[in-house]
């Protein structure tokens, strides 16, 4: 996936209002602009998960399967530990970070980009932390080097252009969108300020 959009979309469908479903929501979404998610749904079979991934990607996502690689996918996002599936199987996977030995050691691994988190107090993970802030992100953008760095966790309009102002290549959310009565809106918030 080159090049890398400025925003990936985490899903959670437990998060979702009633009434909504995820597969409308991220066709909402593609439509105000979004570009990328990373299929969550972690409790669901592995052939359902991969028939919601062909949904999405019917409504226009480029879809990144969390912790499992999916042939024909656009790639796999790995947990920050996961060891049980060889990173260089798949041609494109991310890895989720939460300090700076992580980072070096994705970077190592040759992720094609990480996430830090948490970078701000997040409603999804209240008490997960502490929040890295501007600072944090900083410094795991320079230990990254040439690796593309999302800001994950509390991210939303207010603070998503300070973290791309501290070298972030974008920014991943997941809560404030999948929470949304009109996640197309909050998604092309995000945009506006990463532009």
């Amino acid at each position: 996936m080159t090049p890398l959009p400025r925003l990936l979309l985490l899903t959670d469908r437990s998060q979702l209002p009633p009434g909504r479903d995820l597969v409308g929501a991220v066709a909402d979404c593609v439509a105000a602009g979004l570009e990328a998610v990373v299929l969550r749904e972690l409790d669901l079979p592995t052939d359902e998960r991969l028939a919601l991934a062909g949904r999405l990607v019917a409504v226009g996502a480029t879809v990144i399967a969390a912790r499992t690689w999916f042939d024909g996918l656009a790639g796999v996002h790995l947990a920050s530990h996961q060891t049980d599936l060889d990173a260089h199987s798949a041609p494109f996977h991310g890895r989720s970070c939460h300090d700076e030995a992580e980072v070096r050691r994705a970077g190592g691994e040759g992720a094609s980009y990480v996430t830090i988190s948490p970078v701000a107090p997040s409603a999804s993970k209240p008490g997960y932390g502490p929040a890295l802030g501007v600072a944090g992100v900083r410094r795991a953008a320079a230990l990254a080097g040439e690796v593309p760095v999302f800001a994950l966790g509390g991210i939303d309009a207010r603070n998503a252009a300070a973290m791309r102002g501290a070298g972030a290549h974008g920014v991943a959310v997941m809560g404030p969108v999948m929470r949304a009565d009109d996640p197309a809106d909050i998604v092309a918030g995000l945009l506006k300020e990463l532009t």
